[in-house]
């Protein structure tokens, strides 16, 4: 098959999502596919590949910032690239529902291309960073509007987990949602003996990664271990960017009596890291699926999941004791303490997780995904035999570059509004220092 797949960005592993593309990319060629890939140029990054289709990205001069501090940029749609890399394709898959697959979608039905998408973005990861996460109508609006401008449109929906496709489901898709894990690359394994650093020697180690954004909770983690008996006893290393990282670190100056340790690292020390911790922790409101918590288990570290409804995550515990009640700290705490003091348990849990995680071994996943394209194009054909031509409408191409120039109006002016010009303090500074008090 020739594979088109489309997404804002590509080749920075900054998120999840662009995490994913990329490792389906590569096990997609090595399963002797052709893979097209269409994205934002990344910034100080050179991709040397023919099938590599660059584009340029949107830029928000007051909101810049905060946009790529939560891994993120909006690629601008460029008809003449689209056609390029979508022409001759038999399928075209759209990982997220912003402008450039938008376009991308039209011009693979002017085509005649097959078309998937891919719900790898929840109403959440936005609606946490401007402090209405809770807010069940904005939540509920965003579902409503991804599916009126985007969705709709596409005959076949991967999502990463049951729970998203429950989600998509209770919000009326009426797609054919196909349940596959954005799985595990075969190079997080088990490691024996990996040494602690010499700091971390005599301490129980503690890892989290992912985003550091409101969501994914790392604050519960910090007054977890803060308020634990064991507090003098652990070390909390969190491994990820964000807007957040100001707050985690007032916060860990008032909690914990080991300051923690934020790095940003690359697969191989990353995989170090994994290996040397005593402890994951998972402690995100929102999350599709968690590729993080799945690469932790993978190598046998045994993880501490919330509980909360809108996570995909606590399908991964295997133990009572895995789990935590959502946004409850001391709950939190109380299963810390457990494992600190059930050494043996650790290492019974760390067995029947790397046993467990097999089932979520990254090649197996992909070619769960490769059915569904062949499907998509099956069908495809059958439609154009039957209905000739799919040209574009007009009205319709016109209409969604309305709701697209919307969008981006509406950005460019929110963004004015929680911009601080002259003293650069970011909202989340705000919030950090009314917390302090």
């Amino acid at each position: 098959m020739i594979i088109t797949l489309v997404m804002d960005q590509f080749g920075i592993t900054t998120n999840g999502t662009t995490v994913t593309a990329m490792r389906f990319a590569e096990v997609l060629r090595k399963h002797g596919h052709t893979v097209r890939v269409v994205a934002s140029k990344p910034e100080g990054v050179e991709i040397d590949d023919p099938d590599f289709y660059p584009v340029e990205r949107y830029h928000f001069p007051l909101v810049d910032g905060i946009i790529t501090s939560q891994g993120m940029v909006f690629a601008k749609p460029d008809v003449e690239v689209l056609r390029k890399a979508i022409k001759g394709s038999d399928v075209v898959h759209l990982l997220l529902p912003f402008p450039v697959q938008r376009q991308a979608r039209l011009i693979a039905k002017d085509l005649g291309v097959a078309c998937t998408g891919a719900f790898h973005l929840q109403p959440e990861n936005i609606t946490y960073t401007i402090y209405m996460g809770k807010n069940k109508p904005l939540n509920s609006y965003l579902y409503h509007f991804f599916k009126k401008s985007f969705y709709r449109y596409i005959g076949h929906i991967h999502c990463p987990s049951i729970m998203i496709k429950n989600q998509l489901v209770k919000h009326g898709y009426k797609s054919k949602l196909h349940v596959i894990s954005n799985g595990v690359s075969p190079k997080f394994v088990h490691l024996d003996n990996v040494p602690k650093p010499e700091e971390f020697k005599d301490k129980f180690v503690i890892l989290m990664v992912g985003r550091l954004s409101r969501e994914k909770r790392q604050d519960l983690l910090i007054k977890a271990i803060g308020t634990s008996k064991y507090n003098e006893n652990i070390q909390l290393v969190l491994c990820g960017k964000g807007p957040w990282k100001g707050h985690l670190e007032s916060l860990s100056k008032k909690y914990l009596k080991n300051q923690v340790q934020f790095k940003f690292v690359k697969q191989p020390e990353l995989l170090k890291v994994i290996n040397y911790s005593d402890l994951y922790v998972h402690a995100s409101d929102a999350e599709i699926e968690a590729i993080s918590c799945m690469e932790a288990f993978t190598c046998g570290l045994v993880p501490i999941i919330s509980d909360s409804k809108l996570t995909a995550t606590n399908q991964f515990a295997q133990d009572p004791h895995c789990l935590f009640k959502n946004g409850d700290y001391i709950s939190l705490r109380e299963q810390i303490e457990y494992f600190y003091e059930h050494p043996d348990e650790i290492k019974r849990l760390s067995k029947v997780y790397i046993e467990y995680a097999k089932q979520y071994a990254l090649d197996y996943c992909v070619a769960q995904l490769e059915k569904v394209f062949e499907t998509a194009i099956e069908e495809n054909k059958n439609r154009i035999g039957t209905h000739g031509s799919q040209n574009i409408n007009n009205k319709e191409a016109r209409r969604l570059k309305k709701i697209d120039n919307a969008v981006i109006k509406r950005l460019k002016r929110d963004s004015k509004k929680m911009a601080i010009d002259k003293s650069q303090i970011t909202l989340d500074d705000l919030m950090a220092k009314k917390e302090e008090k």
